[in-house]
């Protein structure tokens, strides 16, 4: 008989769920092999560490089977996309779904894990989670660019060609609007991007400390000048402005004079980025997400084949960039996909039903 608490006699169906878990974790052990292998330094370490952790837990579910059994079951439908993503994809698309992989870990209630493995588990999860921090903040600024410039143009445009078409009018007034207004949303879309960036560049020109002082600097007095006084306007308090100030001055005075500074150049505007850039990319995105809903009638289709054959390209691409987004945050990605296809079909189904009430015959 087991002792109170001790997890009951094992059975068959017990040891088919210890060999899913042992393949589980050698998979996704593989996982992190195979990204270290593509990272270098801190990183890389990291993915290894990950490694080695999951195969302390196969050796456990290994013991309790005995050894290696003599036939192991496939590995979850999650490993092998985790292991055909390791191999084909970058790093941040794996981790995101190995965040998620980690927090549903099924050892919390597993009786014959221990409590060890489920608090690694849990670990991981963090670990896993700051990974995919890294590359988030590294792709943040296109990737927003990217999914909401095509967003918008998808939900837009097909907003626009629905409701233009639910009026009766002929297949070709409803490309032109759809060309309009792909051609108005994505100059409206580059042109806000140029103003708002070019904007943000010369508020931080404004802001950013000059060289205007840099040449005086061996002329003032080394006890008591103000200089102490623009290092507590950039945020050191007073004594660490003072001993500044002073080692500036000291330095200006003496054989590095030419190298001395009153300021450090700002990297924010590399972090902006240029405006001719960020407005090219607004309008390439954008038009890439209107063009869709335009292309059966750019192909000669019209009327209902035309509407529904632009839900059905519009759907599969709101499904897509919502799923991206969901992936790449680290939520259920069908769920971002569903919700991203709602919006956009809640907004086309309002333009449509507009457009039958005040449609025009068709003579």
């Amino acid at each position: 008989m087991s002792s109170p608490g001790s997890p009951a006699p094992a059975t068959s169906r017990d040891r088919r769920r210890w060999a899913q878990y042992l393949v589980d974790e050698r998979s996704e052990a593989r996982v992190y092999r195979e990204l270290a292998d593509r990272r270098e330094g801190e990183e890389r370490e990291i993915l290894l560490a990950l490694a080695d952790a999951e195969g302390r837990h196969e050796a456990h579910w290994l013991e309790l089977l005995g050894g290696e059994p003599g036939k192991l079951p496939a590995p979850s439908v999650g490993s092998r996309l985790l292991g055909w993503m390791a191999r084909r994809f970058g790093s941040i698309f794996v981790l995101a779904l190995a965040q998620n992989a980690e927090s549903r870990s099924p050892y919390d209630s597993e009786p014959f894990a221990t409590s060890r493995m489920a608090a690694d588990e849990k670990i991981h999860g963090e670990v896993v989670r700051g990974l995919a921090a890294r590359g988030r903040r590294r792709l943040s600024g296109t990737f927003r660019a990217a999914v909401f410039g095509a967003n918008d143009g998808l939900v837009s445009n097909l907003a626009l060609v629905m409701g233009i078409g639910a009026t009766g009018v002929g297949a070709q007034f409803v490309l032109f609007s759809g060309i309009a207004g792909l051609l108005a949303g994505a100059l409206s879309m580059g042109a806000g991007e140029y103003v708002s960036v070019r904007s943000q560049r010369e508020l931080l020109e404004a802001t950013e400390p000059n060289d205007h002082a840099d040449d005086v600097l061996a002329e003032l007095d080394i006890d008591a000048n103000e200089l102490a006084l623009v290092y507590r306007t950039r945020g050191m308090t007073e004594d660490e402005a003072l001993a500044h100030a002073r080692e500036i001055v000291g330095r200006a005075q003496g054989e590095e004079a030419a190298v001395v500074r009153t300021h450090e150049r700002s990297t924010d505007h590399e972090v902006v980025g240029s405006a001719l850039g960020a407005a090219g990319s607004s309008f390439l995105f954008f038009a890439s997400g209107a063009i869709i809903p335009v292309l059966p009638w750019l192909f000669g289709l019209s009327g209902v084949a035309a509407i529904v054959l632009a839900l059905a390209l519009v759907g599969i691409a709101l499904l897509a960039t919502g799923a991206t987004v969901g992936l790449l945050s680290g939520a259920p990605p069908l769920r971002r996909g569903l919700r991203q296809l709602a919006i956009g079909f809640g907004a086309a189904a309002i333009t449509y039903v507009l457009g039958l009430v005040f449609g025009v015959s068709v003579g």
